[in-house]
């Protein structure tokens, strides 16, 4: 295979964005989904069109005297590797650990403050992901460059993901007036939790969270779905709300965590005989990796979006680091 030739091609400058996580602050870091605002998502999702093109091209070189640190005291190859890929397709240069945990100094008890501390000198812009739910919040706070949420807890956030998300839905349809049943183990998905918290920002969506009730959505959601007037059901039953959804946005459910195991989870599957049953123009989301809850045989039906979905990561991490390093 012919190596790409990289042209000078600069990347399209867009005017300064701004962010809601403070109060309209220029957008410094990417911790949690409520800072972005749907002007802010407008602007993501056309610089991320304008990444497409770029990865078709080859990449860029516009930023290859820039250098970001992926710091993951958690394993999570696809993440890690979109946005290494995305800093490569862009021309940086990349510092990468995925098993911070048990390699750095942190084994001796060093705090994550210091480390990031350390770090910022070394790199102009930090992905993190850490096993405490304001792990990247920690990390923001002290950092002197831009830190970016890769993922933080065992019911946090993942921002990125469910920027990835949105942005693959936006590509096939309008945001206002969507209906999305969010299903899957949703009391501790990072995914769900972020994507909710997105959806909420556009006008007449309606989310059924589809859960086993002992695994439902946090009160936490709730109360800012609640709070924004967002309409949203509570559902054991896929069967119900099948039919009506616009997106099924499928979400791991562990075996051990559902009443009766592998036959309880059958329940809340994705197959080929639920898929008949969807509306014609809905589409199929599931963050990845898979396990039972999503068929194979879904794979081949055009309203998967999930192969998709992973590709647009790559062109929205692109688009939002070019964010944060433009300044």
């Amino acid at each position: 295979m012919p190596t790409p030739t990289f042209s000078p091609l600069k990347l399209i400058k867009f005017p300064a964005l701004e962010s809601s996580l403070r109060g309209g602050m220029p957008l410094k870091h990417v911790v949690e989904s409520q800072q972005f605002t749907v002007p802010l998502l407008m602007e993501l999702f056309e610089r991320s069109r304008g990444m497409e093109h770029v990865v078709a091209r080859g990449g860029s070189l516009d930023y290859q005297n820039r250098i970001m640190t992926t710091l993951f005291y958690a394993p999570s190859t696809r993440t890690r590797l979109s946005f290494e890929a995305a800093m490569h397709r862009l021309g940086g240069r990349v510092l990468s650990t995925e098993n911070a945990g048990a390699f750095s100094s942190e084994v001796e008890g060093e705090q994550v403050e210091d480390s990031i501390r350390i770090i910022s000198g070394y790199s102009d812009v930090i992905v993190i992901r850490h096993p405490d739910e304001h792990g990247a919040l920690r990390a923001a706070e002290v950092a002197a460059v831009p830190v970016i949420n890769a993922g933080d807890g065992n019911g946090g956030q993942h921002p990125t993901q469910a920027l990835l998300d949105l942005y693959t839905i936006y590509r096939q349809r309008p945001l206002n007036g969507l209906s999305v049943a969010i299903i899957g183990e949703l009391d501790k998905g990072r995914t769900a939790r972020s994507l909710a918290y997105l959806l909420a920002k556009f006008e007449r969506v309606k989310m059924f969270f589809v859960s086993p009730p002992q695994l439902q959505m946090k009160a936490d959601i709730l109360a800012y779905l609640d709070e924004h007037g967002v309409r949203y059901e509570l559902e054991s039953d896929i069967d119900r709300v099948i039919g009506e959804v616009d997106v099924v946005y499928q979400t791991q459910i562990r075996p051990e965590r559902v009443r009766g195991g592998a036959n309880g989870l059958k329940r809340y599957a994705i197959d080929s005989t639920v898929v008949h049953r969807m509306k014609a123009d809905a589409l199929i989301l599931h963050p990845l990796p898979r396990t039972v809850e999503l068929d194979k045989s879904v794979d081949a039906d055009p309203r998967a979006m999930y192969f998709r979905q992973a590709m647009n990561g790559l062109y929205v991490r692109m688009a939002l680091l070019t964010m944060l390093l433009d300044k």
